[in-house]
């Protein structure tokens, strides 16, 4: 049985949304309004000497991840489809359907909503 390690990479985009649809007349986040996001990237796997003697190469991992950053920074979520009901759950679930095509091991993914210590992780479907 091989070592088992949990490597992340992290990264950050700014966005606006709005959740008219699913909140009360009067909801803070029934208006427009636009958040700092911080997310976080986890695979699972060995770390094998005749494969390199890690996960994943750092500099692949980051050059996956950016075609997602860049759709998701400086946009209007709601326009995104599969995020026309952006809430914290949903963009998390749409971040994992779209990277676990290109991760088989990924282990979850974490999002915080800017500096109101406020955050969403997701493992999966039926993890």
């Amino acid at each position: 049985m091989s070592d088992q390690f949990e490597i992340f990479k992290r990264f950050t985009f700014d966005a606006a949304h709005h959740l008219a649809s699913n909140v009360p007349a009067g909801h803070r986040c029934a208006k427009l309004h636009g958040h700092s996001f911080e997310v976080e990237v986890y695979i699972r796997g060995s770390a094998e000497p005749q494969e390199g003697g890690w996960v994943m190469d750092f500099q692949d991992f980051e050059a996956a991840l950016e075609p997602l950053r860049a759709e998701l920074d400086h946009n209007y979520l709601n326009e995104i489809p599969g995020l026309e009901v952006p809430t914290m759950e949903n963009i998390s679930r749409w971040i994992w359907q779209r990277l676990a095509p290109q991760f088989p091991n990924l282990s979850r993914v974490i999002l915080r909503r800017g500096s109101f210590g406020e955050g969403c992780v997701y493992y999966g479907p039926g993890k």
